[in-house]
């Protein structure tokens, strides 16, 4: 029992790392033709509110501004994502890279 806790924390913690840092091998390019009003406010209120849960909502805005990253849209959208302040997406947005 004790091994499939410190397996399910250690998935717990390499989620928590992608979130923070994406794929250091994938490094991806925020065209700032997706940074429109709607994504920058989205962006302000889930990092203000810790509103993980508006991740789904902020891809399909940006989808709607334009990118067709999957690298940043399944990011957003992964239902089993972990997200934490200092997502490397929403820091991408409001410049706090």
């Amino acid at each position: 029992m004790r091994m499939v806790a410190g397996r399910a924390e250690a998935t717990s913690q390499a989620h928590l790392i992608g979130c923070i840092f994406g794929n250091p091998f994938r490094p991806v390019a925020f065209d700032p033709q997706w940074l429109t009003s709607t994504v920058t406010q989205l962006a302000h209120g889930i990092y203000a509110d810790l509103a993980f849960d508006r991740m789904p909502i902020l891809a399909d805005a940006l989808q709607e501004a334009g990118c067709d990253n999957d690298d940043i849209l399944n990011h957003c959208r992964d239902p089993k994502g972990i997200h934490a302040r200092g997502c490397w997406v929403i820091d991408r947005i409001l410049g706090k890279e």
